[in-house]
């Protein structure tokens, strides 16, 4: 049953190789995606974390960080 499953009438070493090329380019896609947002959330940080007050609310007045602060405080 396995022998059969591993070789699929032939078609075995096509089908798991084309399984283990999407499995390996999603995770990598993954993982750089990951890194590249962990990357631009501390240039976030860095760059409004430290604000006074004032800037701050004028920082979160505008419409594109407000979406940022909104995706920061879900995760």
């Amino acid at each position: 049953m396995i022998n059969e499953l591993l070789f699929m009438n032939g078609y075995g070493a096509y089908v798991l190789s084309a399984f283990s090329f999407t499995l390996v380019s999603f995770s990598a896609l993954y993982l750089i995606t990951k890194i590249q947002f962990i990357k631009e959330q501390n240039k976030f940080v860095a760059k409004f974390g430290s604000l006074n007050s004032k800037k701050a609310k004028s920082a979160i007045s505008q419409r594109i960080n407000k979406e940022i602060l909104a995706n920061a405080t879900n995760n």
